[in-house]
């Protein structure tokens, strides 16, 4: 198990095997590990995953580049540095042609006069420009809205659970 700036395990969770992916952060695992990133409201979640492997990775985007805000700091809370790197560390050396994505937030959850008001949005554009970039292919999408989501990458199968108290569970 790898990670890149990862919370590590939370020790007080009954199930040991869930790694808490805070925000701005990214992880990498293999099965017997399962995922979890909280509370994606404009932020996007994006998995990737290697069934061959049952090894995937997920990170808790903030932002689509450093260019839109204060570069400093930890830098793979922006898409387009976070998701190359995600994908470099989940393919181990290998071509990432094997590895497939999934992707859930971007919500609008700031006032249309914000400056933040479509930073869901823009997200959603680098994530997908970024996957794009790189030929990962995407395979589900729960995006958008103006509620939060939490996810959680099962990696035995490439499940994603989705959950929100508007909606309540879903599986991409």
């Amino acid at each position: 198990m790898t990670a890149g700036f990862l919370s590590g395990l939370s020790w007080g969770d009954p199930d040991a095997n869930v790694i808490h992916v805070g925000t701005g952060e990214f992880a990498v695992a293999e099965h017997p590990a399962i995922l979890m990133t909280p509370a994606l409201g404009s932020c996007v979640g994006v998995a990737v995953w290697d069934a061959f492997r049952h090894r995937g990775g997920l990170a808790h985007v903030m932002l689509p580049t450093p260019s839109e805000a204060n570069a400093d700091g930890n830098r793979d809370r922006f898409a387009a540095i976070a998701i190359p790197r995600m994908i470099e560390e989940v393919a181990g050396g290998a071509a990432p042609r094997r590895l497939v994505a999934k992707i859930v937030g971007g919500a609008a959850m700031f006032k249309a006069d914000s400056n933040l008001s479509n930073v869901g949005e823009r997200n959603l554009e680098e994530v997908r420009h970024q996957l794009g970039l790189l030929r990962i292919p995407i395979l589900a999408e729960d995006t958008g809205g103006s509620h939060a989501r939490t996810v959680e990458l099962r990696l035995d199968t490439g499940v994603l659970v989705v959950r929100s108290y508007m909606y309540g569970i879903r599986e991409l």
